[in-house]
């Protein structure tokens, strides 16, 4: 990568992070779990991600910066923004070589409520309906072009050092891009504590695919570790492999939260 483009990205990143600030998913996973922030709490995250794909005459290379700040309204009700950013890298293999194409700019932003309404004996249920604002061009690739919504239910059990989450979603998918409308989300994740302020990840999960002409849906499995540098500073990292074709083939991905 040249010195430009790293100091464009370093410039971006700045600037999200001062701007934005932010979710208690645990990333990497993509499993959520029914945690919240409880009352006057903040937290903010920084999550890069990489991912590559690779089909017959198509290459494409994807890295996202998202800031997500995360606001405790009630001990079990918190607000959500998102704010992703996207570097966009395409080599179609044409009559005349490969043809590459390059696109950056914000993605849609994103709005969630995060409910935690019920607990009992290690459960902890939620829910978290949320809408998704067209702020990416969608002629780029960088967004939907319309107003979205979704909603996800959210189940979590602790035990001792284990923890397990499971998601259930359905995402209206509106959109400019002539893509299916209605698509759903399943995804199972696990933690365990290997050693104080170390854990270890994993989350298997399918979504329907959102192209029309599909009918194969997206599989990943995720491997990935979680280290609390403090109580309120987390640093992670993790892999997820596509199981399927559709899926992208790997993702990098990498993450910074802070609390107060």
């Amino acid at each position: 990568m040249k010195i430009k483009k790293v100091a464009n990205l370093f410039f971006v990143w700045c600037f999200i992070f001062l701007t934005f600030q932010v979710s208690f998913a645990a990333h990497p996973l993509i499993t959520d779990d029914a945690g919240t922030q409880g009352k006057g709490k903040f937290q903010v995250e920084l999550n890069g991600e990489y991912g590559r794909e690779k089909e017959h005459g198509l290459r494409e290379g994807t890295f996202e910066i998202s800031s997500i700040f995360s606001y405790g309204l009630l001990d079990h009700l918190d607000v959500v923004l998102s704010v992703p950013y996207q570097f966009i890298r395409t080599k179609e293999e044409g009559e005349g070589g490969w043809v590459t194409n390059r696109e950056n700019g914000f993605s849609d932003i994103s709005f969630e409520v995060k409910w935690r309404f019920y607990e009992i004996e290690g459960f902890s249920f939620a829910l978290k309906p949320g809408i998704t604002l067209p702020a990416g061009n969608e002629r780029k690739g960088l967004g939907a072009g319309r107003v979205t919504y979704s909603f996800h239910s959210i189940v979590t059990k602790e035990i001792g050092p284990l923890a397990f989450h499971a998601n259930f979603g359905y995402f209206r998918n509106e959109n400019k891009v002539n893509e299916r409308k209605d698509l759903w989300h399943v995804s199972l994740a696990t933690e365990v504590e290997v050693v104080k302020d170390l854990k270890i990840v994993g989350n298997i999960g399918m979504e329907r695919n959102p192209e029309k002409d599909s009918h194969r849906n997206p599989a990943f499995l995720l491997g990935g570790v979680i280290y609390s540098v403090t109580e309120n500073l987390v640093l992670d990292f993790g892999v997820k492999y596509g199981l399927n074709k559709p899926e992208t083939d790997y993702t990098l991905l990498v993450g910074i939260s802070f609390r107060f």
